[in-house]
């Protein structure tokens, strides 16, 4: 399966997430990338969007070679082999600097107060997975804000990522599931342009400004 770009993958992701329209909850999206899927799918859900802000930390020799991922809340998330492989003490910088940055992005993109998710449904979004590293992080972070039910909501992941990951939440919602997984995210989109700080802002903004409060919820 191919998807032409974020927007087309959001809105088929959104129509598969129907089963859970009408109830209270909150879309999170995975910045940056995850945010024009998500916004698109709190759109459709009517629910409201907000964001888990996870960084990933590489290898101090191979930094584009992730092998922990940071949530703004709660402990991070490793590769346990690479980690034992890792200075300690290296690791508790990295950390300390992912989890600064974490707090300056949020700082960034959202101007509103975060809205409340204790006892309502979370929806994760993202654009697609890979190693589900950045995946499982983001549920710890979610389930410290006590929702009812976490669902994780990616147009593509390998299959057995997402098999794994269903062993952690209480829905996983994908669109494609290969066996043979192509490598990266891109490769399942016709344009997949990196998403911007300002993108993410605007969306965010969007979401915010065209929602109706429901006061029942």
């Amino acid at each position: 399966m191919r998807f032409r770009d974020r927007t087309d993958a959001g809105r088929r992701l959104a129509q598969a997430l129907d089963r859970f329209r009408g109830q209270p909850g909150v879309v999170y999206a995975l910045p940056r990338g995850g945010v024009p899927l998500g916004a698109e799918v709190a759109r459709h859900l009517d629910m409201p969007l907000d964001l888990l802000i996870l960084r990933k930390i590489g290898h101090p020799f191979h930094p584009e070679y992730a092998i922990c991922a940071v949530p703004e809340q709660g402990e991070r998330v490793c590769n346990r082999r690479e980690e034992e492989r890792i200075d300690p003490e290296w690791l508790e910088h990295a950390e300390a600097r992912a989890r600064a940055e974490a707090r300056r992005r949020r700082e960034l993109y959202c101007t509103t107060p975060a809205p409340d998710v204790a006892g309502k449904l979370a929806i994760i979004v993202d654009d697609g997975i890979a190693t589900g590293l950045t995946m499982r992080a983001a549920i710890r972070d979610a389930r410290l804000r006590r929702p009812s039910q976490i669902v994780v909501a990616i147009p593509v992941a390998p299959a057995d990522t997402a098999e794994l990951l269903e062993a952690e939440v209480d829905h996983v919602v994908t669109l494609d599931r290969p066996v043979y997984y192509r490598g990266s995210v891109g490769s399942y989109y016709e344009s997949f342009e990196q998403t911007s700080d300002d993108e993410v802002i605007d969306l965010l903004a969007t979401a915010h400004r065209t929602r109706k409060p429901d006061v029942s919820r």
